[in-house]
């Protein structure tokens, strides 16, 4: 489905992307964990076309997509639900998704129900974890052959983040492509079929979700995970 291969970005003169290079199987969860400021939110940037890439190659089903406007990414099928949500929030939550609909909403409205109860609420009244779902809902509206999202637990209480857990298999299931960019190991390595580990700038790990949770070094050095979480079993609640 997507194919990044080294892929350099800047923000002026600073090189925030060194080489990345990383696949994205069809039909699969696919995430891409590291800490806060390795780069994990303009790789998301740079495959929507929002901050374009110097140099290296992104191709969506064997298409380059790496130059192209993010209008053009967005038609071919890309759509990227971004960290903090970016919602309208003087808009109602239908007109928050008839901006980027494609057809009916009674598809999102069935993943969301919450979202049908509160379709004519403003985007500021409603609570974190509701936005955060809009900002999913609308996503999807566009009908995505490939689903980028951009740290979607972050901010969220327990409760809401089984929420997003629970919508990601479902879209999973349904045969969507998701490429989740996320810290938080523990919920990524459940709903993940692989795990690519972000440093500096580059991709430094690529492994099986399993093998990840089980490797104590790269968990505790380069995903600060505490060392006394070695060899406890993320939670199957979520």
């Amino acid at each position: 489905m997507l194919a990044v291969t080294d892929l350099h970005t800047y923000y002026g003169e600073s090189h925030v992307l060194q080489g990345v290079s990383l696949d994205a199987a069809r039909g699969a969860v696919t995430a891409v964990l590291g800490r806060n400021g390795v780069g994990k939110t303009t790789l998301c940037r740079s495959l929507v076309g929002l901050t374009p890439a110097r140099a290296g190659r992104i191709a969506l089903n064997g298409v380059d997509i790496t130059r192209l406007p993010p209008y053009r990414i967005h038609r071919l099928g890309v759509s990227l639900v971004p960290q903090g949500r970016r919602i309208f929030p003087s808009l109602t939550v239908r007109e928050n998704l008839a901006i980027a609909a494609r057809g009916d909403l009674d598809r999102v409205f069935s993943v969301f129900p919450r979202l049908a109860e509160r379709a004519g609420h403003r985007g500021n009244e409603l609570s974190g974890g509701e936005q955060q779902m809009l900002a999913i809902a609308r996503a999807l509206v566009a009908r995505p052959l490939l689903l980028v999202l951009d740290e979607p637990t972050e901010g969220l209480a327990p409760v809401l983040v089984a929420e997003v857990a629970a919508v990601i298999r479902r879209l999973r299931e349904e045969g969507t492509s998701i490429l989740l960019v996320e810290q938080n190991v523990a919920f990524a390595v459940k709903l993940a079929d692989w795990a690519h580990v972000m440093s500096r700038g580059r991709i430094v790990h690529s492994t099986d979700p399993a093998a990840l949770w089980n490797n104590e070094e790269v968990k505790t050095q380069l995903l600060g995970v505490p060392p006394a979480g070695a060899g406890a079993r993320p939670r199957r609640d979520l």
